[in-house]
């Protein structure tokens, strides 16, 4: 059967993961993987799991095994209200959150719901190659925003919604990872956030507000979500996750938005899975209201200071003249810049040679903004002497390019 000629335009146009496709060879346990953006397994609370689950299958049987509601299980949703008020001073109601598989799947509703093929969205240059996927495939045309160490310029948004209007062509949505960015890990500074966030209601757009990192916090004040910020005036939706600060196998995460937006992303996800697990609902509602969620919190961003604190170091000491990388102030990624004439892309083969990888640069950006010179590396799954072993074989690989 010659399968191509019945693809749709979404199969055949949209590309794979360069990150998942990069898993499959990292895979090799001779190969110190700086790719992925995983966890630290060792951090995981397994047994806090173990005994939930069990209550929960005790004392909830059918409710946990059998289909649930699209909006998600009511007892989660309560703590869902209850964590937003104590850690982000935002009042949310029942029917403006959905519970969903994961912030992924709300990236792929968003670009479902709001967007046409060849509609237009602004995002940071680089961004979430995850984000960039989602909108690929509704055919949108994403247009690129300078950034800086900072991440996104108000100027660069300003300038892109210029083109846009000059061009009669609307910004249905600007799409920010705001706190610790995938990928270079910079946090939009809150005197920045008040302004794209007016320059949105001047050009009467949305912002799309991805937050899977903002709890993992190592140094500094937090700014404000775009959520609070916006006050309720309905021009901002968010999407958290647990992935980063639980457990990323419950795939497990929720959109805050304004009731006609969940409602019509209800719609969408009973065409899509129908609902969301209802037992690990029951199990993440059970270690919420358990007071669990803020202490094993506090567990993973200790852990991962010193991992990006020790990384930091060993950057310092093997790295050679000319190589530039951003100094997180939490999350779970560092962006590395070589000089101009260095390609990352094809520098990885070298890199795999030597038994150590990263993502290339090259796929965290827009079409026709990419630059060539700049790799992701995660710091929060290594272990400490991987970590050194790994600088030092970047770094020989890098020696060499130069």
């Amino acid at each position: 059967m010659e399968y191509k000629k019945l693809f749709s335009e979404t199969a055949t146009s949209i590309k794979a993961s360069a990150i998942r496709e990069l898993l499959k060879v990292t895979a090799r346990p001779e190969i110190i993987s700086f790719a992925g953006g995983l966890p630290d397994p060792n951090l995981f609370p397994s047994e806090q799991v173990a005994a939930i689950m069990k209550e929960v299958l005790e004392k909830s049987p059918k409710e946990a095994l059998q289909y649930g509601t699209t909006e998600g299980q009511k007892c989660l949703k309560d703590a869902l209200i209850e964590l937003l008020r104590d850690t982000e001073d935002v009042t949310a109601k029942p029917e403006e959150i959905l519970i969903v598989s994961a912030s992924q799947q709300g990236l792929d509703m968003c670009a479902r719901i709001f967007l046409n093929r060849g509609d237009a969205i602004i995002t940071a240059s680089p961004t979430y190659l995850g984000g960039l996927q989602a909108f690929a495939a509704s055919g949108a045309d994403v247009y690129g925003a300078d950034s800086d160490e900072h991440g996104l310029t108000v100027e660069g948004v300003e300038k892109c919604l210029k083109e846009l209007k000059a061009a009669g062509k609307p910004c249905k949505f600007i799409y920010v990872v705001p706190d610790f960015q995938n990928p270079t890990g910079t946090t939009i500074p809150q005197e920045r956030r008040v302004k794209i966030l007016q320059l949105a209601e001047k050009y009467d757009t949305l912002i799309l507000e991805d937050s899977p990192y903002r709890q993992v916090r190592f140094e500094g004040t937090a700014p404000d979500t775009f959520l609070k910020l916006d006050q309720g005036r309905g021009r901002v939706v968010t999407l958290f996750t647990f992935s980063k600060v639980f457990v990323p196998g419950f795939r497990l995460g929720y959109i805050v938005a304004p009731a006609e937006v969940i409602q019509r992303c209800v719609i969408l996800k009973q065409a899509m899975d129908l609902c969301t697990s209802p037992i690990l609902q029951l199990a993440t509602a059970a270690y919420l209201k358990g007071g669990h969620l803020m202490s094993h919190v506090k567990e993973v961003v200790d852990a991962y200071h010193k991992k990006r604190d020790f990384m930091l170091q060993m950057l310092d000491k093997y790295m050679p003249d000319g190589v530039k990388w951003t100094r997180p102030e939490g999350g779970l990624f560092l962006w590395v810049t070589l000089p101009p004439h260095i390609d990352t892309q094809k520098m990885l083969d070298a890199a795999l040679e030597q038994n150590v990888a990263y993502v290339a640069g090259v796929d965290f950006y827009p079409p026709h903004n990419a630059r060539r010179n700049d790799f992701r590396i995660n710091f929060s799954y290594s272990s400490f002497e991987q970590m050194e072993e790994g600088v030092k074989r970047l770094a020989a690989t890098i020696k060499k390019s130069l």
